[in-house]
């Protein structure tokens, strides 16, 4: 049983491990540069201090933002599953 349990721990491990090393290293941001990010990708938006709000938030909990200022959402995934509660795409 405990062999058991330790396979399924090590599994789980390493495809944790796994996940952060592929990982797109230029895509990663740190929270202090948060701020940039935003106001790059908020540039055209018609509400930007909604569009910097939401895009701060999203950047702080995926460390990740999209680059252009529309679209690209897949080189960031958490930032581009993340919903409203109303069921809506919570990331500009």
């Amino acid at each position: 049983m405990k062999l058991v349990v330790l396979l399924l721990l090590s599994i789980f491990f390493s495809s944790t491990l796994l996940q952060v090393t592929m990982a797109d290293p230029t895509n990663v941001v740190v929270p202090s540069t948060c701020d940039s990010k935003c106001e790059a990708r908020c540039a055209k938006a018609e509400l930007k201090d909604r569009c910097l709000k939401y895009c701060g938030i999203c950047c702080q909990q995926c460390s990740c933002v999209p680059s252009g200022t529309y679209g690209n959402k897949s080189e960031c995934p958490c930032y581009r599953d993340k919903l409203s509660s109303k069921g809506t795409p919570k990331c500009p």
